[in-house]
């Protein structure tokens, strides 16, 4: 394998303060049916005969063997086995198309084109061609006028003139689908949507990411975690089986060394989420050992009835007794609240 040292960085700062969605934008996804325009998101495109093979030689799941009614999750590590970005990938007739963190696109698009070499294969950024929208909730009817069939599995994914729709693991047990389409159509479509469905913040599906324990690589986390870390060889981002990649030595290590002693789990913290005191990167403190940090925040988002729920990657051993802090010792209590699926120590 060759040896990676280029670098993804971003000098993106925590998100400039926002005003939380309103309860009534979450009454909308939870009991009825909304969807919820994504700009938070960007999408890289790979086309040519070689395009596959290349993007298999660098990311953590098999895109060689991807076919075009699937997705899959995916990272992207450096030579150290640390992510970074997390993404999305799915084909789209010629192309395979990637979902990732807006801010994240160019400079994860700059380092794969520097590895291209001879490969017959074509990299360009998407994210101004195509509009991505998350729908949660009691959606299919209307999605049914949009698309001639739906996505019944998690990760199915099924096309149509007006582009992708991939159904994505529900959250506090609703569906959830994203559509990527031409960004004139789907813009067309969605005002004839607004009749039958609610239009709210991307806030919203931002913390159905946190409830599905589905994590985000953006630029407060790069290169903090070995995919294991959040929980990726448990949500289906690493296939174990497939090829070379950087960092593929010391990520299948950790599976089969038994040194994974760090995983995500899911919190909420009684603070104030009209600031931005919880983002990607803030680090946690343990009662009994205040002297270094414990653990760090992954992915944050407001909750309806206030404070922030939370993804936080932590030492096991910190979740066996003692009181876990936001920011500093006697920082704000984090009370931790079950994942939406078990944890390989758990599994009977």
């Amino acid at each position: 394998m060759n040896e990676q040292k280029a670098s993804v960085s971003s000098a993106a700062a925590p998100s400039p303060t926002v005003s939380p969605p309103a309860a009534a934008e979450f009454d909308a996804a939870l009991a009825h049916g909304a969807f919820m325009p994504l700009d938070q998101f960007g999408v890289i495109e790979a086309a040519g005969d070689d395009a596959a093979g290349f993007l298999h030689g660098q990311l953590t799941n098999d895109v060689q063997h991807l076919d075009a009614a699937s997705a899959r999750l995916a990272g992207y590590c450096s030579p150290k086995g640390r992510l970074l970005a997390s993404m999305l990938t799915w084909r789209s007739a010629d192309t395979i198309r990637l979902l990732v963190s807006k801010e994240l696109t160019a400079p994860v698009l700059k380092r794969l084109s520097m590895f291209v070499l001879r490969a017959k294969a074509k990299l360009l950024d998407a994210t101004d061609s195509v509009a991505v929208v998350g729908f949660a909730g009691d959606v299919r009817a209307p999605l049914a006028k949009l698309f001639d069939a739906l996505p019944d599995g998690v990760h199915v994914h099924v096309a149509g003139p007006a582009g992708s729709l991939i159904r994505v693991p529900d959250s506090a047990g609703r569906p959830r689908y994203l559509w990527i389409g031409p960004k004139a159509l789907v813009q067309e479509r969605l005002a004839a949507l607004e009749g039958e469905l609610t239009r709210v913040s991307p806030a919203v599906w931002d913390w159905l990411d946190v409830h599905a324990g589905e994590p985000r690589v953006t630029a407060g986390v790069l290169e903090q975690f070995v995919p294991q870390m959040i929980n990726f060889d448990v949500i289906g981002g690493i296939n174990f089986r497939k090829g070379c990649y950087p960092g593929q030595e010391i990520v299948a290590r950790s599976q089969y060394r038994g040194t994974i002693k760090r995983r995500m789990a899911l919190a909420h913290v009684a603070i104030d989420s009209t600031g931005n005191a919880v983002h990607p990167g803030v680090e946690l403190f343990h009662s009994d050992d205040p002297s270094q940090p414990c653990g760090m925040v992954v992915n944050a988002a407001p909750e309806a009835k206030g404070g922030v729920d939370l993804l936080a990657e932590i030492k096991l051993a910190a979740l066996e007794n003692g009181t876990v802090h936001l920011g500093a010792a006697d920082g704000p209590l984090l009370e931790f609240l079950p994942l939406p699926y078990a944890l390989p120590s758990e599994a009977t």
